[in-house]
Parts: structure tokens; C-alpha cells; sequence
């Protein structure tokens, strides 16, 4: 009998509604692979697949131009904290088809997400060390968990195609601690740990703090950060994307949920201007559809949205109505490949931080 629970529950393709289902490609990146990258069609099948001298730090997307965008792990800052070789990066590469590297932007304190544009310029998040009295400014969270007495702080950048720094932010010069306390389960090595950044026009940034559980609106003409969205609505949320018609689309995680015991996750809408909720996504029951990190959503051309239920390596597909019409399991299962991330996250897993859907007409070298 097969001992490992999602492999029994059923990998690849579980069902598809091929008259619903946005028709095209799924691409995503086992996070404890080797560096794998698979493409998959809406039966399942594998098209297409990248071996990519990194595992995935943390995911891969695809660029106007058809070439891949993807974050790797380099493992060269060493461990700054035991979290760190989870969800650090390093390497922001573009790559061909084939494999070959293209372009490629190195930033050994790079973790969770990096916007890769069309014109080679990427905007991705970092960390700084805090220390003595910066240190202690920061509030909440498990007391005594810093890292040897260093709090890790985020730093958002962005860089020109030939790494030149054309902006940059730091939470720490423009947060203040007192309103983005870390919650009380978190250790204290990381603040505020943002897990997605993505440009809103050209004078605007949103970002999503994980551990504060907040989703700010950051002007980067002054660094003034608004906060759209806190944890009276959102709970560990991942991959805050702007749909260009004054909405955000979020995957709101659930853990640590204000007021509710019940742990469940679902995908929201939010207005830029106001903060309110719009269209809204959860399984019924609702606790059904969970992971507690990781995630995330993309509104596809014909108004459905792709969900990836990361920590289960699940991808599925939603209709405006709630109605489910694709749903895929990633079946690659492995262990990390380095020891200390495979300390903290000990066992095989078939992961994957986000998934991506694409129509064949935005992978022109796809042989069909």
C-alpha cells in the first residue's frame, strides 16, 4: 500500500471540464527538485521540460518573449537563520528553451519572489541585518527566537538589466514596528518577511508581509507605504498581483486567521483605492481547500482563476462561480536536496510555491 498520503489520494491530472477550463499550459517547479521545471497540457501530459542548474528559489514564469524567468537557490549566503534555505534564492535568471542562460542578476540575500520585466529589469525582495537597539524596535513574535541576536529585515529592490540599482526600499527606514508587529507564533529572525512584490503602474509597488499579516501600497517616489489590507481581513497571505482594473487579487492563507479557529484558505479580491472585498473563493466546506504557506492565484483571459495549493503540490482551476473545472497534482515527489533545508522541512515533498497558466499562443517555440 503506498505510504506517502497525497501520492495515494491521486497525482497528475484528477479531472478537467474541457469546455470551462481556460484552454493552454501549466508551468510550475517542484521546490525540492533538482532544478526541474515542467510545462504541463490541460490532460495532464508533459510538453515541455527545463533542467535548470538550481532548485527553485522559489518559482518560474514565463517572459512576453517566451524565454523563462526563474529564481534559483544558490545557497551561498549561508544560513543566516534555520527558515533561510527554505525560501532564500540568489540566482534571478532568464533562460531559453532549451536550458541555455540568457541573462542572469545575482543577489546572494534575494528570497521568496522576483518580478522579472519584459525589458530585463527585475524588481525582487532581499534582506539586511539588524542589530542592538534596531534590533529590539521590532515588536512581537516568539521572545528570544532572533538570529544570534540579528533580526533580519526585508529590502525591496530593483535593478536594470545590468544590475545597476535603480530603486530601492527598506522596511526598516519606512515601516514603523509599533504597526507591523510580527504575530505571536513567528520567531523574531525575519521582518516582515515579504513573500510578493509587483509593480502597480509606474510610481506604485504592492507587497505582501507574511508574518505581519498585511498587504501595503508602497510610493516609490516617497517610500510612504500605505496599508491596504491587515490582519483584521488577511491571514499569511501570499502573491498579492494587481488585475489592472483597480483590483488585487490575493491568496489569502488562512493561518493564524483574526477570531476564527478554523483554518482555511481562499482567494480574494481587494480594491486598491478602498481595501474592500470583492469576489471571494473558498471550498465548501471551507476548511477543505488549506495550505498554511506558500500560494497563489492568476486570473486567466477567460475570468477564471488558477490556484496553487503550494504546500500539496495542488493546481487547480475556479470559474467566477466558484465552480472547479481543472485540477492537477504535481507528481514529483522528492526530498530536499540539502541537508539543512531538509532539517527543517524533513520528509518527501511534491511542493511547488506557485503555478502559472499560459495559452499557446504565448509559447511560440512549443513544438504541438
Amino acid at each position: 500500500m503506498e505510504q506517502n498520503t497525497l501520492e495515494r489520494r491521486g497525482v497528475g491530472l484528477i479531472d478537467v471540464d474541457p469546455e470551462l477550463a481556460f484552454p493552454g499550459y501549466t508551468l510550475y517547479a517542484p521546490l525540492a527538485g533538482d532544478g526541474r521545471v515542467d510545462l504541463v497540457g490541460l490532460r495532464g501530459e508533459l510538453v515541455h521540460q527545463w533542467q535548470l542548474p538550481y532548485r527553485p528559489g522559489r518559482h518560474g514564469r514565463l517572459l512576453a518573449d517566451g524565454t523563462l524567468a526563474y529564481n534559483g537557490v544558490t545557497l551561498a549566503a549561508g544560513v543566516l537563520f534555520p527558515m533561510w534555505r527554505k525560501y532564500s534564492g540568489g540566482s534571478m535568471g532568464k533562460y531559453a528553451p532549451d536550458g541555455t542562460l540568457i541573462a542572469e542578476h545575482r543577489d546572494e540575500l534575494q528570497h521568496h519572489d522576483a518580478h522579472h520585466y519584459d525589458d530585463g529589469r527585475i524588481l525582487y525582495t532581499a534582506v539586511e541585518p539588524l542589530t542592538g537597539a534596531q534590533a529590539e524596535r521590532i515588536r512581537g513574535g516568539v521572545p528570544g527566537t532572533e538570529a544570534d541576536g540579528t533580526v533580519w529585515a526585508d529590502v525591496i529592490r530593483e535593478v536594470a538589466a545590468d544590475g545597476t540599482t535603480l530603486w530601492e526600499w527598506k522596511a526598516a527606514e519606512h515601516l514603523d514596528p509599533a504597526d507591523f508587529v510580527l504575530q505571536p507564533h513567528y520567531w523574531r529572525e525575519h521582518w516582515p518577511l515579504i513573500n510578493s512584490v509587483h509593480p502597480v503602474g509606474e510610481h506604485t509597488v504592492v507587497a505582501s508581509l507574511r508574518s505581519v499579516s498585511a498587504v501595503i501600497v508602497i510610493d516609490r517616489r516617497t517610500g510612504t507605504a500605505r496599508t491596504l489590507v491587515d490582519r483584521a481581513t488577511v491571514a499569511q497571505q501570499h502573491h498579492a498581483t494587481p488585475l489592472g482594473d483597480g483590483k488585487l487579487l490575493v491568496f489569502d492563507n488562512g493561518t493564524f486567521r483574526t477570531g476564527e479557529s478554523v483554518t482555511y484558505t481562499r482567494a480574494i479580491e481587494i480594491d486598491l483605492a478602498t481595501g474592500e472585498l470583492g469576489w471571494t473563493y473558498q471550498d465548501s466546506p471551507r476548511e477543505a481547500f488549506f495550505t498554511p504557506y506558500m500560494g497563489g492565484a492568476q486570473r486567466l483571459p477567460n475570468g477564471n482563476t488558477l490556484l496553487t495549493e503550494a504546500a500539496f503540490g495542488r493546481i487547480f482551476e475556479v470559474t467566477p462561480d466558484s465552480r472547479i473545472c481543472w485540477e492537477y497534482v504535481v507528481p514529483s515527489f522528492t526530498e530536499y536536496p540539502d541537508s539543512d533545508t531538509a532539517q527543517v522541512f524533513p520528509g518527501v515533498s511534491n511542493a511547488v510555491f506557485r503555478a502559472y497558466r499560459y495559452a499557446a499562443a504565448d509559447i511560440p517555440w512549443l513544438q504541438r
